[in-house]
């Protein structure tokens, strides 16, 4: 039995050919998670660098309009909790306890970066659970059509048996070989989205901390600060 001569001869040859697929996906998923995962790790270092090194939590909302990556997204989601008008704000969303509402705000938003982290995870692990099952669907169907074969034939000599049955089960060790990386991978990247999802925690617990010593309140953006200044001279001119 020949696999390669028409891969889309039998079930046993798109088997094979199912689980090449699923390994093609498993390793371009582990590289663009790689990716990830290292981007986002120089990112965050840079952002905490220059966040501690800032001189009040004021400045340090300066450097959100510089920044991307989950620890920056979640000190904007804090300082969007706390920041209030001069004048005050009446609407609902800022009628809730500005304690309250900062730590609501630092965990949706440590979900939200979770599940950013989390996407491509639930393939793999789909696929290092399942291919070794696929592959033993291959195996157990080309024996099948081996032993159909075989009283076809009507000779049970080892020779007649031993080819068919061990083409058979290349099905399986393709299986194996699939699963194996793929449930590696998985785990790799599992326990880095639980040390960042840790990071961030602490992170956020290091952010709720600076913004107690402020009452839980800061008044408005620097930045947005400028711009209103820069608008109401405009207006004066006119």
């Amino acid at each position: 039995m020949d696999l390669l001569s028409n891969p889309f001869a039998s079930i046993e040859h798109l088997v094979i050919w199912l689980l090449i697929g699923f390994s093609v996906l498993t390793w371009g998923l582990a590289l663009v998670k790689f990716t990830q995962f290292s981007r986002l790790k120089q990112r965050d270092r840079k952002f905490q660098k220059l966040f501690w090194q800032a001189s009040s939590l004021n400045n340090a909302a300066n450097l959100l309009q510089e920044h991307t990556g989950a620890t920056a997204h979640v000190a904007q989601a804090g300082f969007a909790a706390i920041q209030v008008q001069d004048g005050g704000q009446t609407d609902l969303a800022h009628s809730i306890n500005h304690q309250d509402r900062l730590e609501r705000a630092l965990r949706q938003q440590i979900q939200r970066e979770r599940r950013a982290l989390e996407s491509g995870l639930a393939v793999l692990a789909s696929i290092g659970s399942t291919s070794p099952f696929i592959g033993l669907f291959g195996t157990v169907w080309g024996i099948m059509d081996a032993l159909k074969g075989i009283s076809a034939s009507g000779s049970a000599s080892l020779e007649t048996v031993a080819g068919p049955i061990g083409a058979s089960l290349i099905a399986t060790g393709v299986g194996i070989a699939v699963a194996v990386p793929a449930v590696l991978i998985y785990n790799y990247f599992l326990r880095r989205l639980k040390l960042t999802a840790a990071d961030l925690d602490d992170f956020a617990h290091d952010f709720y901390s600076l913004a107690q010593k402020s009452a839980f309140k800061l008044i408005a953006h620097p930045r947005k600060q400028q711009v209103a200044a820069s608008q109401h001279l405009v207006k004066e001119a006119v």
